[in-house]
């Protein structure tokens, strides 16, 4: 009897799962693990399958069955965490935006961070006003399709390619115009770095979006930037906080507190309504490691946090990765021929693939600033 559960045992360690993670040009990576494999083992095989070496940015994300999104912990094992029958599907993406992303260190890194932000702007969560979105688009065309040529770009060819949720023809013929007057020479890694540069500078830069309701029941967004902790309610920043004035964040249930030291003492505390405890859980989770990766000086500073009081019962959490400076400095130290880059170029289409997986602000660009409805989109 021993022995044959003891078998069984052995054979239920060895035994393998199919993981396809999807990566941010839409192509897909297939790989097997282990029962016992932990997150850092499937990110570190896509980060060598990608050649990257400043991989501190970017996680891989998962849906549980509940509709409810997470990052896939890197200490803990992958087959525990995903809660979803075999084979696993998660998306490689970008989990903390640089600062500066003109000051990465490799092209590749640009290159996936530029893709993270063209999705972005696709699936409405990148808000900027029409010059800044015809411009945007521009620097997009010129990366991938090059420089504007009569022969292959008839009247009309920016409006086969889909960069926004929705656009106006006239935003069409702005993108055209200047992509036609302005881009013409620039490669695709200096369109890229351009494009980078300018969406750096928007209010909505960096935002994943978490949906819910304050103190009075309105809608709200709340997100983490590399520069601190906002609220959006429509097309508003109504709150931004930086993170060495964010003195500690909580849940209870449904209920997320974030607590706020500000000049001459004063002292407020945010209270936000999340739609479901597991999504609470989510953002104070978020939060945590945001804040630790761009306040904090060391790793070696990062404590472990409760999500309550002293006196109740709560969730436990721990970043468990560098920090931003840390992640600057070790880049500094990279030195190698730079990795072929195989950039995937525009397909031509009206609409484009996208995976129910995280909220996204929908917004259209227009003369006047202002974003519409919102929906769950994945970004």
């Amino acid at each position: 009897m021993l022995s044959r559960w003891m078998s069984g045992s052995s054979r239920n360690l060895d035994r393998e799962y199919n993981c396809t993670v999807r990566l941010l040009d839409d192509s897909e990576y297939t790989c097997t693990i282990q029962r016992d494999a932990k997150g850092q083992y499937l990110f570190d095989l896509l980060c060598h399958h990608l050649n990257l070496l400043e991989k501190d940015y970017f996680g891989i994300r998962f849906v549980d069955p509940d509709k409810q999104r997470h990052w896939l912990e890197f200490t803990k094992s992958v087959v525990k965490q995903m809660r979803a029958q075999p084979p696993f599907t998660m998306c490689f993406r970008v989990k903390f935006y640089p600062t500066d992303p003109a000051a990465l260190k490799e092209e590749i890194t640009r290159y996936l961070v530029f893709l993270q932000i063209k999705r972005d702007l696709y699936h409405g969560r990148l808000l900027c006003k029409t010059s800044d979105a015809a411009l945007l688009a521009a620097y997009i065309l010129q990366a991938e399709i090059g420089d504007y040529d009569p022969g292959k770009h008839p009247e009309g060819y920016s409006s086969k390619f889909q960069f926004f949720p929705k656009h106006s023809e006239k935003l069409e013929r702005k993108i055209a115009e200047i992509h036609k007057s302005e881009l013409s020479g620039q490669t695709p890694a200096t369109s890229e770095l351009n494009f980078l540069r300018k969406a750096q500078t928007l209010e909505t830069y960096g935002v994943d979006p978490h949906p819910c309701k304050d103190v009075s029941g309105n809608a709200a967004f709340l997100a983490f930037t590399p520069f601190g902790f906002v609220v959006l309610q429509g097309n508003k920043r109504v709150h931004f906080i930086k993170w060495n004035e964010v003195t500690k964040m909580k849940f209870e249930g449904k209920t997320f507190y974030l607590y706020v030291s500000q000049k001459e003492e004063k002292k407020i505390v945010l209270t936000y309504f999340a739609p479901t405890p597991e999504a609470c859980k989510h953002l104070w989770k978020c939060g945590i490691e945001n804040q630790a990766f761009y306040k904090l000086e060391k790793s070696s500073q990062v404590r472990t946090v409760s999500s309550s009081n002293l006196f109740f019962k709560g969730s436990r959490f721990r970043y468990s990765g560098r920090v931003a400076k840390e992640v600057m400095e070790s880049s500094a130290k990279i030195k190698r021929e730079p990795p072929e880059i195989h950039r995937a170029g525009l397909v031509p289409s009206r609409s484009c693939p996208s995976i129910t997986h995280g909220p996204r602000l929908s917004s259209v660009p227009r003369t006047r600033r202002r974003a519409v409805h919102i929906s769950i989109m994945e970004g």
